[in-house]
């Protein structure tokens, strides 16, 4: 990251100790003593009010009562995306309609989504998660936010939305989508924070640039990216590119949306879970069995304070590891999250991730930070397209074939799969407008 910052875009300083939660300060033991009592009241709370837990865990031949220590969650049943569709939508909540103050929706790609409600306390709860972790990002009261996070049934921008507040930063709430404006704002409005995905932060400097705006000139100071996986190589195209620090953010919808963790701005090296509200473990994603901490694996998580929709053991399909807590000791990281199993790629017997190539893209200095997997089918094998475009000139001049021609040797020596290269023209490929689709699945036409 450049070091020659203008001036006024210093590194922000850490929170002070007192500008911390009292949970932030907690030591392990007192942590786990929180986290055990929390945890039996939230399985008596899913037994008695969820009727399918109550199926699950009589299946399962455990009662509340048996919760004695944090090692018993792993007797408990796991919770799938297909139980929460199997129960739309409204299944799994565990309180009456009328204490609901808020529904929000996952995109549903199958069909049906993924229905979660909240009570007035969980929002309560999860705006000051929020603000907790913009707080460990590196944002401060009377500082300018611009969310460029989707607002709707998506739980991105109205979260961010309450944690901002809550944290007393103003919110510019931009959404997703207008692109050529939202470069507009930033350049006027001068935030020094921006929220969006990795993938929409890069569509902002491009639109920064055909505006004739230098990205490194503006006042932003901090990125607090998440809702898709990237790489450290990202980061620092994104801390280049913009001069400001990249943060990652952690949620999900069904957990409860963006502020499950985040990295803190001191330290950078993986979201801390805020573990007085979640209780995390890693597991072998094959056979479901816990793994140590320090040992790659599927994380799953469960909710330890949610009234509305509490969820037991949430198979969230990300792959990491838990780490040791650093800027906050008592609270166990996860490994910056680069790929989920569901996001795996089986390339004739390779398993790929697609973070794997955008690392090789990032690396190459000929091209641009954009690029498309197109999955196709050549006989009864399949074929891997990478799409990219050149960072200058244009597909056929010799030196962008000469890029292309590496990344697919560099592909092949480090993943250990053939594919071919598709240089594109400067601007073809798709920008994020929020969430960026990076596999194209062509093999059904093919």
């Amino acid at each position: 990251m450049s070091t020659d910052r203008p001036a006024g875009k210093a590194r922000f300083a850490p929170p002070a100790q007192e500008e911390l939660d009292p949970a932030e300060r907690m030591g392990r033991d007192e942590l786990e003593a929180l986290q055990l009592e929390r945890l039996r009241d939230v399985v008596t709370h899913a037994y008695q009010h969820v009727a399918p837990y109550r199926v699950k865990l009589d299946a399962a031949g455990v009662s509340p009562a048996e919760i004695r220590s944090l090692d018993d969650v792993h007797r408990l049943p796991f919770t799938t995306k297909e139980d929460l569709r199997v129960t739309y939508p409204f299944g799994m909540f565990a309180v009456p309609m009328e204490r609901i103050a808020r529904i929000h929706a996952s995109s549903g790609t199958t069909g049906r989504p993924t229905v979660v409600g909240y009570t007035s306390a969980d929002l309560d709860t999860w705006a000051s998660l929020m603000a907790r972790s913009l707080r460990a990002a590196g944002v401060r009261p009377g500082m300018m936010v611009h969310n460029a996070y989707g607002y709707g049934l998506f739980t991105g921008g109205l979260g961010a939305h309450a944690g901002i507040e809550a944290l007393g930063a103003t919110v510019v709430p931009a959404s997703g989508g207008q692109t050529a404006r939202q470069a507009q704002m930033i350049e006027d409005f001068a935030p020094q924070v921006v929220l969006c995905t990795p993938t929409y932060l890069l569509t902002l400097a491009d639109a920064l640039e055909e505006r004739g705006v230098d990205p490194r000139s503006t006042n932003l100071r901090v990125a607090v990216l998440g809702a898709e996986p990237w790489t450290n190589e990202m980061r620092e195209e994104l801390e280049t590119r913009l001069d400001l620090d990249a943060v990652d953010i952690y949620g999900l919808s069904e957990v409860m949306g963006p502020g499950v963790g985040s990295e803190c701005i001191d330290t950078k090296d993986g979201p801390h879970l805020w573990e007085d509200h979640f209780l995390p473990e890693v597991v072998d994603p094959v056979t479901g069995e816990p793994v140590p901490d320090g040992e790659r694996g599927e994380l799953v998580l469960t909710t330890l304070t949610k009234e509305a929709f509490p969820v037991l053991r949430y198979r969230t399909r990300d792959l990491t590891r838990l780490l040791p807590g650093t800027a906050r000791p008592a609270m166990r990281r996860i490994e910056k999250i680069t790929g989920r199993s569901d996001d795996m790629i089986i390339l004739r017997g390779v398993n790929l991730f697609p973070t794997q190539v955008e690392e090789l893209v990032l690396a190459a200095p000929g091209l641009a930070p954009h690029y498309l997997l197109e999955l196709t089918r050549r006989g009864k094998l399949d074929h891997l397209t990478v799409c990219v475009e050149p960072s200058s000139g244009r597909p056929a001049d010799p030196d962008a074939a000469a890029e292309a021609e590496a990344l697919v040797r560099r592909v092949k020596d480090s993943i250990g799969v053939s594919v071919e290269v598709r240089l594109e023209e400067p601007g073809a490929l798709p920008r994020s407008e929020g969430k960026l689709q990076r596999v194209r699945d062509l093999r059904a036409s093919t």
